[in-house]
C-alpha cells in the first residue's frame, strides 16, 4: 500500500499543503508529474499516478517513508508537510532548524522574517531569488579576494 486513508479533514489540509510545495517548487500538481518526479527519487516500488492523485485531491496521505522523500524533495519539513505549522512560530521554528541562527538574528531580523511568512508565495520566491543572487555576487568576491 503505497498511502494511508485519514481522516478526511487531515486528508483535505495535506492535500493543500503538498500543492503549496509544489507550487513553492515550481512543479504543476498533475498526478502524472508528481508520480514521474517522486518515483525517480524513491528507493522503494514505484506510485502511480493514481497514488499520487488521491494525495492531490485529499483523499490519501503517503506513508511516512514517502512523506520523508516528498519533504526532502519539496524542501519543507515532513513535519510540516504532514500536519502543517503555526505562521506565528514559523519563524522561531526555522531558526531552530537551521545553524543556530537564533543566536545572530537581532529583533529586526526576527521582524523581517515575521513580516516575510506572511507574504504571498509568489513575493517569497522573487526575494529567495534576490537572496540567491547577492549570496553568489558575495561568493565569487570572496573566492577573487582570496586569490
Amino acid at each position: 500500500m503505497h498511502y494511508a486513508f485519514m481522516k478526511s479533514d487531515d486528508a483535505k489540509e495535506f492535500s493543500l499543503r503538498l500543492r503549496t510545495a509544489l507550487q513553492d517548487a515550481n512543479v504543476r500538481p498533475s498526478p502524472t508529474i508528481v508520480a514521474h518526479i517522486f518515483n525517480q527519487k524513491y528507493w522503494g516500488k514505484s506510485i502511480t499516478s493514481h497514488t499520487a492523485r488521491t494525495w492531490l485531491v485529499g483523499t490519501s496521505i503517503p506513508m511516512q517513508d514517502k512523506l520523508i522523500v516528498l519533504s526532502e524533495w519539496l524542501k519543507v519539513s515532513p513535519q510540516e508537510l504532514r500536519f502543517g505549522i503555526d505562521k506565528s512560530s514559523a519563524a522561531m521554528l526555522a531558526v531552530r532548524e537551521g545553524d543556530d541562527l537564533s543566536n545572530h538574528l537581532n529583533l529586526q531580523d526576527r521582524e523581517m522574517l515575521r513580516r516575510y511568512l506572511e507574504l504571498p508565495q509568489q513575493h517569497k520566491n522573487i526575494i529567495r531569488e534576490m537572496i540567491d543572487a547577492f549570496a553568489t555576487v558575495v561568493s565569487v568576491k570572496r573566492k577573487k579576494d582570496l586569490k
